[in-house]
């Protein structure tokens, strides 16, 4: 699989237990507290029926490329789905990596004071510790040689990474890496997919930074296009010295 090993890597920890969780297209790196792998399958089989049956019975919520209605009905991670989808106007689908991240996320710090979750390079992550994050950015120069350092007073916080030149992501755009951060890992990935479609070229950084900054909740938005990086919001930026 494209990509895969590298993003496994994205946050590098030695303090934590890691392991990794396979459902169906769910795939899970996990670093928590203990080896949680049985009660974190369950929690993405829980999460996965929510999503499947309400697929089932509303059709349009996997195929619509534009925000739909809210529905007060749906179960919690729906609803989040929808709303972030309304935010960054765009399809709820763009916000599933993320969603699923955050809200398995959520059921583990029940049974674990740090946890962080990567979903093809879509990251919710709860510590208590300095953590780095890299970037990947495909075939770029800047490519792994950078990475955002989160401190623990900003989590549990969504990162999450659209791409138009890496992987089977849908986006419009040519960007290497739209990197967004927020409180919602739903709304990070939905906003990611947002400003990654309007990125076409080194023009366009500028033009995708606004748009970033104008989605709700959005806290900061780093975009990569082949040698060149727009960097907006709260982000801390650093030199990744195993790049």
């Amino acid at each position: 699989m494209y990509g895969k090993t590298i993003y496994r890597n994205l946050v590098k920890t030695d303090d934590l237990v890691k392991f990794e969780v396979i459902v169906k297209e769910t795939n899970l790196l996990v670093q928590a507290e203990k080896d949680l792998s049985k009660e974190t399958r369950n929690f993405v089989l829980k999460y996965r029926h929510q999503l499947e049956t309400y697929i089932a019975m509303n059709p349009e919520f996997q195929r619509s490329l534009i925000p739909l209605m809210d529905d007060p009905h749906a179960p919690e991670m729906i609803r989040e789905m929808i709303q972030s989808a309304q935010l960054a106007h765009v399809g709820p689908m763009a916000s599933v990596a993320g969603a699923m991240a955050e809200w398995v996320s959520k059921d583990l710090l029940k049974l674990s004071k740090e946890v962080i979750v990567e979903n093809g390079g879509d990251i919710y992550l709860a510590t208590s510790r300095e953590r780095k994050v890299g970037i990947y950015a495909g075939d770029s120069s800047l490519s792994l040689k950078i990475g955002i350092m989160i401190e623990p007073e900003q989590t549990p916080l969504g990162i999450c990474t659209s791409s138009g030149t890496v992987g089977h992501s849908l986006s419009l755009g040519k960007a290497d890496a739209v990197c967004i951060l927020a409180k919602s890992t739903a709304l990070a990935d939905a906003a990611a997919t947002a400003v990654g479609n309007i990125v076409k070229g080194k023009k366009d950084i500028e033009l995708g930074l606004e748009r970033g900054k104008e989605i709700t909740g959005v806290l900061g938005t780093l975009i990569i296009v082949e040698d060149k990086m727009g960097v907006w919001g709260n982000i801390k930026l650093i030199r990744l010295s195993n790049s």
